[in-house]
């Protein structure tokens, strides 16, 4: 009794606020499924012949050792998976494994909540509207960014726009930690949610976001998509069909709230990646939306702005967005986010592919045949093609056209033939899972792209196959950007036992709140650390890949947030939650 009693107090002190980053025990700090899988890692110090799992009130429903340990080809840590899944009643736990002690929480819906505040966080995002009390609480702030009076970047000049003129082009979401809007971002972020949304559009519908527009016979989901839709509509130049690459101040703000910004915004040069994605992202928008009388109209003319952004770049295939190039021949000069690209093919893909399958032309089927990808690749916002491959494989699961069962004979094979090579890790993976187990998987924004981007990867597995195996990799991935990590990081903020709380985001940062702004994925482990030379006093910890992070303010290269990073969030939790 003495000992039971020991853990309890352990576990309230560890729950009050000592130190969690010493705890040997990694895992998912938001919730397990009764029937599924639930391991922990854990690190090698821990005396892992004493593990148990125990109620509240401290009833032992689970001993057990260790089913194997693993070790890290980089590190040489030792870490030890400890195997609970036998457990399956709903209801709060504590994990002992030794002297430590880590809470659980086993129920139904258990990814419910990550999705919910994955995809609120967007609202948070928003710019010029006011960010009200009854749907923010405590994060509510004044409206600013109205951007009524943006001015078209000589890079962007043409004959009825020429450099200077102002137009408005108002709404979207702030891009990232920074105040700017990317036309490239946000294609990827909205094309990512919507295959999300197409896919199991009942469990969306069914999410309540609490938003402004909430209650209005439309899923919260679109109607918050739509806010950026709207402002990606404002940057198509009327005359000729093309789109400007970004909206955009000369440098970053300083970490400032937004309505303390004052430097002029830009309209800038316009590119066959901005108009291909564009046209892309509004076709695919057409086709969702016009379900909706109250988005009938808009739907018409999403579809009439894509087919001429996409006749804009078949007729100007190389226009690529030169930053430096610009700024060497005009002023001001600009500094921020590039999202640059040395080719546009994957974009004509994706675009072809959502214009046929909303219009059924056969020019734009062609156009799509031609640039098939040749292999599997994640999809990123510089590396799209595989948006449409996944599109291809959805829409053929609907729809009796000859044409998209050509595209699933040789997309599937690439997809599966990946899938199969992850899932073949697993077994000495240090944390039971499909990711993780090579020093490549951590990057710039690792945790969106590679992580959750191959959770989403398993989704379509699972959704093309039944295989329960590939709905396990999914879930595997959801548990190491919840908690089952080297660094011991639920990695969204607002949840878990260990947050992060010191996101690069300027909004987070300048707005006098302890807390941030809840439901945004962190970057993630970076060995590339590319900041290290601005972190002033701070310093990393460790070089390790799967290490190599910093919950500080200024580590942009490990915690920075962004629109595209929570598109991944959101797709992974909520497709996991709607197969459960």
């Amino acid at each position: 009794m003495k000992k039971l009693s020991v853990i309890l107090a352990c576990s309230l002190v560890m729950m009050a606020g000592c130190k969690p980053k010493d705890n040997p025990i990694k895992l998912n700090q938001v919730g397990f499924y009764p029937q599924a899988e639930k391991t922990a890692s854990i690190e090698d110090d821990a005396r892992t012949n004493e593990a148990a799992l125990l109620t509240m009130d401290g009833k032992v429903v689970w001993e057990g050792k260790a089913v194997r340990e693993a070790v890290s080809p980089w590190s040489g840590k030792t870490r030890h998976i400890i195997d609970f899944s036998e457990v399956t009643e709903p209801g709060e736990y504590l994990l002992r494994v030794g002297e430590s002690v880590r809470k659980v929480y086993i129920r139904n819906h258990a990814l419910a909540e990550v999705a919910q505040a994955g995809m609120k966080a967007y609202y948070l995002q928003r710019c010029g509207c006011p960010i009200e009390e009854q749907y923010a609480g405590e994060y509510a702030r004044e409206a600013a960014h109205f951007d009524t009076c943006v001015m078209v970047h000589p890079s962007a000049a043409s004959e009825s726009r020429p450099a200077g003129y102002v137009f408005a082009s108002p709404y979207g979401w702030y891009d990232a930690g920074d105040y700017n809007k990317y036309i490239i971002n946000s294609g990827f972020t909205i094309g990512m949610l919507l295959l999300g949304y197409e896919a199991d559009y009942m469990y969306y519908g069914a999410m309540a976001l609490n938003i402004p527009e909430s209650g209005n016979d439309v899923p919260d989901i679109l109607d918050e998509i739509a806010y950026n839709l709207r402002w990606m509509q404002t940057m198509q130049d009327p005359e000729d069909g093309g789109v400007y690459h970004k909206l955009t101040t000369p440098n970053f703000e300083g970490f400032v709230m937004p309505i303390d910004c004052h430097q002029q915004r830009y309209a800038v040069q316009k590119s066959a990646p901005a108009a291909l994605d564009f046209a892309a992202t509004l076709a695919m928008a057409a086709r969702v939306y016009k379900a909706y009388p109250e988005y009938a109209t808009e739907a018409e003319n999403m579809l009439r702005q894509a087919e001429r952004a996409y006749a804009w770049a078949v007729r100007n295939p190389n226009v690529l967005y030169d930053q430096e190039g610009n700024n060497s021949k005009y002023e001001p000069q600009i500094s921020t986010g590039m999202y640059n690209d040395s080719t546009s093919w994957d974009e004509f893909f994706w675009a072809s592919t959502e214009l046929y399958i909303t219009t059924g032309q056969q020019s734009y089927l062609e156009q799509a045949k031609a640039f098939m990808p040749k292999r599997f690749r994640l999809p990123t916002w510089g590396d799209i093609e595989w948006l449409g491959a996944y599109e291809w494989l959805q829409y053929a699961s609907f729809t009796d056209d000859v044409n998209a069962q050509e595209f699933v004979e040789k997309l599937r094979p690439m997809l599966f033939t990946y899938l199969d090579d992850q899932l073949g890790k697993v077994s000495t993976s240090c944390y039971q899972m499909p990711y993780g187990n090579d020093p490549t998987d951590f990057c710039w924004g690792g945790n969106a792209e590679i992580c959750c981007g191959r959770g989403i990867a398993m989704l379509y597995g699972y959704r093309l196959s039944g295989d329960p195996r590939y709905l396990t990799g999914a879930l595997q991935t959801a548990n190491y950007i919840l908690g089952q990590n080297a660094t011991g990081y639920c990695f969204v903020t607002g949840l878990g036992q260990k947050q992060v709380m010191h996101p690069h985001q300027r909004i987070s940062s300048a707005d006098g709140i302890d807390a941030p702004l809840p439901g945004f994925l962190a970057g993630g482990p970076n060995p590339g650390q590319h900041d290290k030379e601005s972190l002033g006093a701070y310093k990393y910890e460790s070089d390790f890949p799967d290490e190599s992070y910093l919950d500080v303010e200024p580590s942009y290269a490990s915690n920075e947030i962004a629109i595209n990073w929570n598109a991944y969030l959101v797709h992974l939790m909520a497709g996991v939650d709607a197969a459960f």
